[in-house]
């Protein structure tokens, strides 16, 4: 089983990235997916979701408005766009498979400076 992440990087605030995940050795089209993100002397924490089924998604409050999760089961891909970008959303982000195991990538720096 592999999560790959990539699109990680140095932004400037209000600027957008792009996040991807490129997962396999599971069936993906099955499982939940989710990015995740954690600050220094954070705790871990979720920032959106996506179902297998009918691709409805859900946000955390702090990125709603901003952020989109999407995913492409042919590819077995999820992506968080994510735009007007904070410093406060600096942080390493992970993907994440959840259906009976969790699973979860190195994670991508991201980091909102100027």
């Amino acid at each position: 089983v592999q999560l790959v992440e990539s699109g990680g990087g140095l932004v400037q605030p209000g600027g957008s990235l792009r996040l991807s995940c490129a997962a396999s050795g599971f069936t993906f089209s099955n499982y939940l997916m989710s990015w995740y993100r954690q600050a220094p002397g954070k705790e871990r924490e979720l920032v959106a979701t996506i179902r297998s089924a009918g691709g409805s998604t859900n946000y955390a409050d702090f990125v709603k408005g901003r952020f989109i999760i999407s995913r492409d089961n042919a590819k077995n891909t999820v992506v968080l766009q994510m735009n007007s970008l904070k410093p406060e959303d600096t942080a390493v982000y992970y993907c994440n498979a959840k259906l009976l195991r969790n699973y979860w990538g190195q994670g991508t720096q991201v980091t909102v400076s100027s």
